[in-house]
């Protein structure tokens, strides 16, 4: 059968692997504070069918309640240490207190669960996990390491760091943040040139590089607009250069791709 990736915009993906689906920080609205969906549709409704749900960190674009409410009920929801205590809401979506909600739980780096027939493996990220703007408790930004019929690294968010490719471990599919919601990325983020430097040192055999090219502030639509659509051609060329034996599917909304593999 092998693995699908779907990317719905932004960090929200799809990964169909050994007959589970799994998704990534889902975001489904047009707007979200001072940011507007500029490209691409809303997902549609079954972007939102999944066996379980991965969430990265706490930020707002990434953690979503609204968004996490058009689950199914009883979804299993994987999300960082503390961060039910951090965000209210996503209290009011656990199955333990509302019949209609998710079955969440709370992980760190090191930590392993099972979905189906998958063990998917947490993995440390560089970046500011907190609930923003002022988030008084920490909790930890994490990737996710899906393991299947294909190793496949959801990176969330993150800056390299020393030791990236040990932490990670073997990667057969790498799905890498290029770019961001606005003109300037500020510090633990991959841009395109910093993904390829992340893809050189992770040697996988394939990546779908997301996180770019979906929300944009309103009213900055003439500012740096190459900040919006370029990221994603940008880290297919710098790829072809610090890495090119990878094969890189670079993805339009609701677009899906079947990674070669070869374990």
């Amino acid at each position: 059968m092998g693995t699908v990736i779907t990317w719905w915009g932004h960090a929200t993906c799809t990964v169909e692997d050994s007959g589970v689906r799994v998704l990534t920080d889902p975001l489904f609205v047009r707007r979200l504070a001072h940011l507007r969906r500029r490209l691409g549709p809303v997902p549609p409704p079954e972007a939102a069918v999944a066996d379980a749900v991965l969430i990265s960190h706490l930020h707002a674009d990434h953690l979503h309640p609204r968004s996490l409410a058009r689950l199914a009920p009883g979804t299993r929801l994987i999300v960082p240490r503390g961060a039910a205590r951090s965000v209210p809401a996503l209290r009011r979506l656990d199955a333990r207190r509302n019949p209609a909600g998710l079955r969440i739980t709370e992980v760190d780096a090191g930590d392993e669960v099972r979905i189906g027939a998958l063990s998917v493996r947490v993995v440390p990220a560089h970046h500011d996990g907190r609930r923003l703007p002022f988030g008084p408790r920490r909790s930890p930004a994490l990737g996710y390491l899906i393991n299947g019929e294909s190793r496949t690294y959801f990176a969330g968010d993150t800056g390299l760091f020393d030791g990236m490719a040990r932490a990670v471990g073997p990667v057969d599919v790498a799905l890498l943040p290029v770019g961001g919601w606005g003109p300037k990325l500020g510090p633990d983020h991959l841009d395109a040139g910093r993904a390829a430097q992340a893809l050189a040192q992770l040697d996988p055999g394939a990546a779908v590089p997301v996180h770019y090219g979906t929300y944009w502030p309103i009213g900055l639509d003439g500012v740096r607009p190459h900040e919006f659509y370029a990221p994603g051609e940008d880290f297919v060329r710098a790829a072809a250069l610090l890495a090119p034996k990878v094969a890189v599917h670079l993805l339009g909304h609701g677009e899906s791709a079947r990674p070669a593999v070869a374990r």
